[in-house]
């Protein structure tokens, strides 16, 4: 039995809420690989670049998810003068790539400033508040219905509610080509469901500690490229060491199998192993790297 200390006592209580099914036998497990000290920092970005504005919104479900509600945020580069189209990256768990883990809206700042990425606008979405939880664990909002759920639905989501809406009034490429989806986790499989499903809309992928295990079909991912019709995709992925191994499958043997799939089609493709668990922390790091090869 493992000597558990008071700080990860407190992420079993906080695991425990949120997901009043979890099996006990995962309970640990899973509690040590979101709390597993990482060598890791997000990028600080001088002062002196140029800080474009944030802008927070709400939203809430029509046909697609009907009176879900969640918020969102749209980041707009100060380079973006309305004189040519920009650039578009969609976040998934949006709030999270804001905080201090990823620091997303200065990496974008410190990348256009510098030309290393074209003027980017940026939508950072957080999943609906409201809804069934996971499989077997529990919950009680909408974020693995949208998240791990294989098919189009999210996507339309995006293409025909939550994007018309907060685009509005900026001109944004249609060129798939310079549109890109991010995520953590659930929202990592998410991120490459939806390119998978709209490569006409989306192509690139960029995948944190990414969930393409047995979750409402995420460990078919592996599989779909193997068999299916090639798509003009560039994908990033990104795993640590320690990411999760419990109920649903192993995070990174099944980013690994993945990977594998997609050298075997000849995609575009990386696979970045860290040394920590399931956090975002490493994948904050590398954020920039990330953006920059994807764009490259």
């Amino acid at each position: 039995m493992y000597d558990i200390d008071a700080a990860l006592q407190g992420v079993m209580k906080a695991l425990s809420d949120a997901l009043p099914a979890i099996p006990a036998r995962d309970l640990e497990p899973f509690a040590r690989a979101l709390s597993r000290p990482e060598p890791y920092q997000a990028i600080q970005v001088p002062d002196s670049v140029p800080a474009g504005p944030v802008l927070r919104r709400r939203h809430r479900g029509a046909k697609i998810y009907p009176g879900v509600e969640r918020n969102y945020s749209v980041y707009v580069p100060v380079q973006y003068d309305g004189s040519a189209d920009a650039s578009l990256l969609v976040f998934q768990d949006g709030s999270r790539y804001l905080g201090p883990e990823a620091n997303a809206a200065r990496v974008l700042d410190s990348l256009i400033a510098s030309g290393e990425l074209p003027p980017t606008i940026a939508v950072f979405v957080d999943p609906g508040e409201r809804g069934p939880g996971l499989p077997v664990y529990g919950g009680s909002d909408n974020r693995s219905i949208e998240y791990d759920a294989q098919g189009d639905t999210y996507v339309r989501f995006l293409l025909e509610e939550l994007l018309p809406e907060a685009t509005e009034g900026y001109r944004i490429s249609s060129d798939p080509a310079q549109r890109g989806l991010a995520g953590i986790s659930s929202g990592g499989v998410c991120a490459f469901n939806a390119a998978w499903e709209r490569p006409d809309a989306f192509g690139k992928v960029l995948s944190h500690c990414g969930s393409f295990v047995d979750i409402r079909g995420g460990d078919q991912c592996a599989k779909r490229v193997r068999r299916e019709e090639q798509r003009p995709l560039r994908v990033f992925l990104q795993t640590g060491e320690h990411d999760l191994n419990i109920t649903f499958g192993h995070w990174q043997l099944a980013n690994r199998q993945l990977a594998e799939a997609l050298a075997y089609r000849g995609y575009a493709y990386q696979l970045v192993i860290g040394e920590g668990g399931h956090s975002l922390r490493h994948g904050g790091a590398i954020l920039a790297d990330a953006l920059r090869w994807l764009w490259s």
